[in-house]
């Protein structure tokens, strides 16, 4: 069992008879997702999921696990997902996998979040992936150019046949370094230009918004709480 494998599974010890669960996206996520597919087949385990994307959607229905609109879910008892990095003030960077708006949504709405990775996702500073940033298409090309003046780096991000890339949402994602922005390493103030630049629907910044980490490593699994929540 690989180290992503061992963290999904073990989070989807946390899925309890009843529950409303978020379900995450990328490649430890699909992991709870057949995980607790598993669970329902085998053991009967009654859950309904609300999705963070296209992909988690289809390989949940595949599994017989059964799904609602976020719209019919205001509040869930559980969101497992994913994170590309986190430091240990509980500061995460998620949206690698082009679904930061969907996962935000959906852990806002979550009474418990947990986040599942393995090891190397456990950094000491933030940012060596870079900032995804997600931005309607119409007009990007204004959004970059104020991020660039603020002193971000911004990249439209592409699919390997040369296209843009497009959310579930149908938006674009810019990948952004910020270490030469003005905000120095307040990621706080980063969020809140971002987000108050017409154009920008959403940052990547996931700050203080798990209440636990599920870690696997060469070690086995480390189970991190955060003190703040």
């Amino acid at each position: 069992m690989n180290e992503k494998q061992m963290a999904g599974y073990e989070a989807a010890k946390y899925v309890k008879d009843g529950m409303l669960v978020g379900i995450g996206t990328g490649s430890t996520a699909y992991y709870l997702i057949e995980k607790l597919g598993q669970r329902v087949k085998e053991e009967g385990l009654k859950i309904k999921c609300v999705s963070t994307s296209d992909a988690s959607t289809e390989q949940a229905k595949s599994l017989g696990i059964e799904l609602l609109d976020t719209n019919d879910a205001p509040e869930l008892d559980i969101c497992i997902d994913g994170v590309d990095e986190v430091d240990p003030q509980f500061n995460g960077i998620k949206g690698g996998g082009g679904a930061l708006f969907r996962e935000k949504i959906v852990a806002s709405s979550a009474k418990y979040n947990i986040w599942v990775c393995h090891s190397a996702k456990l950094v000491d500073e933030i940012g060596a992936f870079g900032l995804p940033v997600e931005v309607l298409p119409f007009g990007y090309k204004h959004v970059v150019k104020k991020m660039q003046e603020a002193g971000f780096e911004p990249v439209l991000r592409m699919n390997k046949d040369g296209s843009i890339y497009e959310t579930n949402n149908h938006n674009y994602i810019l990948d952004t370094k910020y270490t030469n922005s003005k905000f120095g390493k307040d990621y706080a103030a980063m969020e809140a230009f971002l987000k108050g630049t017409l154009g920008v629907l959403e940052t990547g910044f996931f700050l203080n918004r798990t209440d636990i980490i599920i870690s696997a490593g060469p070690d086995g699994i480390q189970t991190i709480q955060n003190p703040n929540r």
